[in-house]
């Protein structure tokens, strides 16, 4: 990371040395984000779940705070940081509102990051930094109405022609996708090849042949906007494909593997908000003449929770450091999702039952957090997903 966001950092943060786990270039981060989250973000989330708006304002600063290039090389705008540092921000933020990391995931650990990754030196240098900066939000187009856990079955065709790839098909529920302009897009030149003819394309927004359709009524995560793409005809020019020929599942189930850790982070924020939020709420609510926090049922559930998010934490944060000193991560990667996100259901699910009556109704935060959670063990790998990756590598010969 860059002297000069370091000492942004420095200037921003309260470190706690006494926390051993944590380099000082990693604690200045956290708290700095911590900060921001706890004061701004969780602010305006109550709003944005109510509008479902897509949060402009939270995009703009988390730039100016150098968090949208945070793992991007230097030379193109990021801040060359670290995959623990990235867990880091992605539960940091989390924390204080689920919405914001899921388009910041998609933003940086799907786009951006496959972008540098895989994408040649020319590709770099045109995208990166005005992906990094914010002056462009990226989404990742891989699902569509018949390939969503099943990647490798997509529909979306393309065909060369005069030095275009002429891409036709459907993707859907794409994040940041009515707001996005660019889009890593993954294609087949040859359906019958399954995973071995697929391709990975950047596509512009502003090219002739694409409708993006926002797809409304979800659950949760509500100022995440979501999209249909629709490609009719749409000319990409040939020098936008990254990497080899049809190498773009590979490339993709490698960047999957790395954006699974920001996605277990982020399940630890939320569980750590509903512990935060449950906690509180013990303190304050006085019930049959005496505090919500003095009986054992609810102390029990609250330890529960603090146990379960601090394995998942470490979990997370395990793996993390895998991948920086270059060790197989794969299946630890799934672990982390897996369980992860089934820590965050289960704090949302106490937190709701500590909260009573109160934690059903709106703006109660757990009510939010509670619709939120539940999409964790769905996208980026439903967990039946994440437990098959572990088994098949965990029993292959």
């Amino acid at each position: 990371m860059s002297r000069e966001i370091l000492e942004h950092f420095r200037k921003r943060g309260k470190c706690n040395m006494n926390d051993q786990l944590f380099t000082e270039e990693e604690l200045l981060i956290r708290n700095t984000i911590r900060e921001y989250s706890q004061d701004t973000l969780s602010s305006r989330a109550s709003k944005y779940d109510q509008t479902e708006e897509f949060p402009w304002d939270n995009v703009a600063e988390l730039a100016d705070l150098g968090m949208l290039g945070l793992t991007i090389d230097e030379n193109y705008g990021g801040s060359g940081g670290t995959t623990r540092q990235l867990a880091i921000v992605a539960e940091e933020i989390a924390r204080g509102c689920v919405a914001t990391s899921v388009i910041y995931i998609a933003h940086l650990s799907l786009t951006t990051q496959y972008i540098n990754m895989y994408g040649d030196q020319t590709q770099k240098e045109q995208y990166l930094p005005d992906l990094t900066s914010g002056k462009k939000i990226g989404a990742f187009a891989l699902t569509e109405p018949g390939a969503g856990s099943d990647a490798a079955s997509l529909e979306t065709s393309t065909v060369r022609s005069n030095g275009h790839y002429i891409l036709n098909g459907t993707k859907t529920y794409i994040s940041n996708a009515p707001e996005a302009n660019v889009f890593v897009t993954l294609a087949t030149q040859n359906p019958s090849k399954a995973y071995k003819g697929i391709d990975a394309l950047i596509v512009d927004g502003d090219l002739d042949g694409i409708n993006i359709n926002r797809l409304q009524g979800k659950m949760g995560i509500r100022a995440s906007t979501v999209g249909e793409i629709v490609f009719e005809n749409c000319a990409v020019p040939s020098n936008k494909r990254m990497g080899e020929d049809e190498v773009g599942f590979k490339q993709t189930m490698e960047v999957l593997n790395s954006s699974r850790i920001s996605i277990a982070a982020q399940c630890v924020g939320i569980a750590q908000a509903c512990l935060d939020e449950s906690i509180k709420y013990a303190k304050q609510r006085e019930v049959f003449g005496g505090k919500l926090k003095d009986y054992q049922a609810i102390q029990w559930m609250i330890a529960d929770m603090a146990s379960e998010t601090e394995a998942a934490r470490q979990l997370v944060m395990n793996v993390a450091s895998k991948r920086d000193h270059g060790v197989e991560f794969r299946t630890e990667a799934s672990m982390a999702k897996l369980f992860a996100s089934k820590v965050a259901m289960e704090c949302a699910h106490k937190a709701v039952q500590i909260h009573g009556g109160a934690g059903y109704f709106a703006p109660m935060a757990v009510e939010r957090l509670f619709r939120d959670a539940r999409v964790t063990e769905i996208y980026e790998g439903t967990s039946e997903v994440q437990r098959m990756l572990i088994a098949r590598n965990l029993l292959k010969d």
